[in-house]
């Protein structure tokens, strides 16, 4: 895809989530958080500051595995995923991180077949 598709399609999926959800258009930190979640598998709970930024982390992991940088590694007592770093990801601009991470969350969320 190229950047005018993914702006686009990143779009759809924000106005699909904050209706499926009743809630504003949601940025990337949202998503990020609401497929940690999913990663983590279960369900919706309160979770303290600490928590929600592993369940970003997670989702990221999730994320760039799917472009060979991360592996899935097993979980822990607890059931929280770990993942390892196994190539290091390319020093993209800001500009490229960040239609990356909207790509992978669209294509997530279309695996997922929310949209």
């Amino acid at each position: 895809m190229n950047a005018r598709q993914v702006n686009k399609s990143w779009t759809e999926l924000q106005v699909k989530i904050a209706e499926n959800f009743d809630m504003e258009m949601p940025d990337i930190k949202v998503m990020l958080f609401l497929i940690g979640v999913q990663e983590l598998g279960k369900g919706a709970q309160q979770f303290s500051k600490r928590e929600k930024e592993e369940l970003m982390h997670i989702a990221t992991c999730k994320l760039f595995s799917a472009m060979g940088f991360y592996e899935l590694k097993g979980t822990d007592q607890d059931g929280w995923p770990h993942w390892e770093l196994i190539k290091p990801i390319p020093n993209y601009t800001l500009l490229e991180q960040e239609l990356i991470i909207k790509s992978l969350i669209v294509d997530y969320f279309q695996e997922m077949e929310v949209i």
